[in-house]
């Protein structure tokens, strides 16, 4: 549906302005006076849609589902609470996708169709959540639960971001001072080498060769290293390719388990929140596959899915694809046999945060020596590699 910017007057006399979602611009201005505005302006928003959205980061998404459960618990009605969470959004993108669930909302759709058209800001596991909430008549409590999940897996994404910040920092400028060393000040020793005309030690001359790759060839090195990055994120877009590269970062040293340990923390909060509200097992793991962020954890969720789909019970084909830790299936094993899989769920993925958390510490305490000793390697190498000449010169210099 098209979107219109809108300007008017309330009923206390004051100039309010905003986006609505509508299927004309009548509509939408009936729909505004039905809201007591009295209307000064409606126009149309050129190229702009519920379809055409900027990115809806997950804290705007956890804030805007906390005050939603609020709302919902204090008794608001739903029309209304999408109104208000609508007119204070900032996010415009975000504003115009709140408009038109409200509108499809007024006009007798249920809020989990309404939130299934639009998947790039509600995903399956929000939509079915809701719907589960709806059905139920708990929409508050799974709305609570919603926010929290979301909160918990931005918490986790920090973690990790936060984690790559230092050696990412590290390479950038080590890479910087090695191009402005190669670039600026190897050419100056170089041509002070080439006036002496004595053969060059050999780190020198690989020195020398590198600089003028670098200097002649900056292009091709550049469009190079650009086609390689473009290969491999099309690649990576491919299933085999996907699921090729998922499967080398696992296998990476340290990196590798803290990506599995984030993963299986993904998984058992996921579905640990699925299952407490009410989605059906099947349609849960379903849902969390989707979610799982690597394909080798994908994969395996959809095996032990099949399983549970023939009769079988979670914990054995999930010990099958040796993919999860043993604590891990034995934890779902106990929960399935108490009949309290959601909370086994939940203190399992609680314990692999704190893991994570610790992994992450400890990475960034062991990359932070490792990066230093490579920069000042590299940084040694090309000042001894260039010094040698001279070092030679006075030793035969000194032998005369």
């Amino acid at each position: 549906m098209p979107a219109y910017a809108w300007k008017g007057k309330n009923r206390m006399g004051e100039v309010q302005e905003g986006v609505l979602v509508s299927d004309s611009r009548d509509s939408a201005a009936n729909t505004l006076k039905r809201n007591g505005i009295e209307v000064m302006s409606v126009n149309l928003m050129a190229g702009k849609s519920s379809k055409s959205i900027g990115k809806v980061r997950p804290k705007e998404l956890a804030i805007f589902t906390r005050q939603f459960s609020v709302m919902i618990d204090a008794g608001l009605p739903l029309v209304q609470c999408l109104e208000i969470l609508g007119a204070q959004q900032q996010n415009k993108g975000f504003q115009r996708i709140i408009e038109a669930v409200r509108g499809d909302v007024e006009q007798g759709l249920t809020l989990q169709a309404a939130l299934s058209k639009h998947p790039k800001a509600f995903n399956d596991l929000y939509v079915n959540m809701v719907g589960a909430g709806e059905s139920g008549g708990i929409l508050d409590i799974i709305l609570q639960r919603l926010s929290g999940y979301i909160e918990k897996a931005v918490k986790l994404t920090a973690k990790v971001k936060g984690a790559m910040t230092y050696p990412i920092a590290v390479i950038t400028i080590a890479i910087a001072v090695v191009v402005i060393i190669m670039v600026k000040v190897i050419p100056v020793f170089s041509a002070m080498y080439d006036g002496l005309g004595s053969k060059l030690p050999f780190p020198t001359l690989v020195c020398i060769a590198l600089s003028n790759a670098l200097i002649n060839y900056s292009w091709l090195i550049i469009l190079a290293v650009a086609l390689i990055v473009v290969g491999l994120r099309q690649y990576y877009k491919t299933m085999a390719g996907r699921l090729q590269i998922d499967a080398l970062l696992l296998k990476i040293p340290i990196i590798g388990d803290v990506l599995r340990k984030v993963a299986v923390a993904r998984f058992c909060r996921t579905l640990g929140t699925l299952i407490s509200s009410g989605v059906p097992i099947l349609e849960g793991m379903d849902i969390t596959a989707k979610t799982a962020g690597n394909m080798v954890i994908q994969n395996a969720i959809l095996k032990s899915k099949d399983a549970v789909e023939q009769g079988r019970n979670i914990s054995t084909p999930l010990a099958e694809t040796k993919v999860f830790p043993p604590m891990v299936v034995q934890m779902v094993g106990v929960g399935e046999a108490t009949g309290a899989l959601d909370a086994m769920l939940s203190k399992v993925a609680d314990f692999y945060e704190d893991e994570v958390d610790n992994a992450v510490t400890n990475l960034t305490s062991l990359m932070e020596p490792v990066m230093i000793a490579m920069l000042g390697g590299i940084i040694g190498f090309i000042v001894i590699a260039m010094y040698l000449p001279i070092f030679n010169l006075a030793n035969v210099f000194g032998k005369d």
